[in-house]
């Protein structure tokens, strides 16, 4: 078919102008899909189209799924598991993954390898290690996340049981998901970790990149809004609530402008610290001694040491008595 011109194509208008027929109607659509394949190739934002696809987000997305599955099975997952049917539910879901992340991480690899001498074999042979590696860590991954949970029982009185915590609350998720994508990050696996970090801060509003080291019994009471930057230490039985960011003081630039990467640029923070909502701790300097708390709403960029308490000086307030005539 012969689009038309679209420099001088106008689509039908509303009455009083006479109905469009069906075929100026397709017509029309034919050239405005050639303007947007167009825009392919002037802006970019096309994956890989002379390659090999990048890893796909819905199948990432679905393997995650299945990896929560496998770390709380009954919790994540449509389907009830029974005792005597465990063995089977849990070799097809291994099964399933396997097939599957070794796939989408030889993409990724594929992709992050165009420009050097790896061979599409060996991108594959990477993959299938690191998938059953990542399967073989399951268990270790599994009895940290008892450990949170066993934390968030500890650490919220509001708490009735572990099943209402890994059932509703969103820190689970965010922190399930974190350990996983991080065995992919220390693998040096490009995309996937990002694509799955990403998809529990959507769900949770939970920011967790998945270079951040975090030790066990960690807890984030309510969880919106925190934020924990790529390269920040967690030690163990740390405490977070609302709004918190472990983040990056500034950023190097080199002489083009263009920003530094790498290097430690967000927090440590030691064991059995607590962080009050809406907190900012900034700097990869900066370190948070173990057994402190720091209160609501403090800004830090310097370290504070072990067993301190940091808060913000209480602000001026007035009570006034509201009668009918005070708004």
């Amino acid at each position: 078919m012969t689009h038309p011109d679209r420099t001088s194509l106008v689509y039908p208008s509303s009455a009083p102008q006479k109905q469009p027929s069906l075929g100026d109607t397709r017509q029309y659509l034919a050239s405005l899909s050639s303007r947007i394949v167009e825009s392919y190739a002037q802006l970019g934002g096309f994956n890989n189209p002379e390659g090999v696809n990048l890893p796909s987000r819905e199948h990432v997305v679905s393997i995650l799924n299945n990896l929560l599955t496998l770390c709380f099975p009954g919790y994540f997952g449509a389907e009830p598991v029974l005792g005597k049917n465990a063995i089977f539910f849990v070799d097809a879901l291994v099964d399933a993954i396997y097939i599957h992340l070794r796939e989408e991480i030889a993409r990724s690899l594929i992709y992050a390898t165009q420009d050097r001498r790896e061979t599409v074999e060996t991108c594959h042979d990477e993959a299938d290690r690191v998938t059953i590696e990542l399967i073989e860590e399951l268990p270790r991954i599994r009895t940290l996340l008892m450990k949170d949970v066993d934390a968030a029982y500890a650490g919220d009185p509001a708490a009735k049981s572990h099943d209402e915590i890994i059932l509703s609350y969103p820190c689970v998720e965010a922190i399930a998901t974190h350990r996983i994508a991080h065995e992919l990050y220390v693998r040096k696996i490009p995309l996937i970790p990002r694509i799955m970090s990403e998809h529990a801060h959507s769900r949770t509003g939970i920011d967790i990149h998945p270079g951040a080291m975090i030790g066990s019994h960690f807890f984030i009471d309510h969880g919106t809004g925190v934020v924990i930057g790529e390269t920040a230490e967690i030690g163990q039985n740390v405490k977070l609530y609302q709004g918190v960011t472990l983040g990056a003081l500034s950023f190097r630039k080199d002489k083009n402008g263009r920003l530094v990467k790498g290097g430690k640029r967000h927090p440590t923070i030691e064991d059995d610290v607590i962080i009050y909502s809406g907190a900012t701790i900034l700097g990869g300097a900066t370190v948070i001694g173990q057994g402190s708390v720091i209160g609501a709403n403090v800004w830090l960029t310097e370290s504070v040491p072990p067993h301190t308490k940091v808060t913000v000086g209480k602000p001026n307030q007035e009570m006034v008595q509201r009668s009918a005539r005070t708004a």
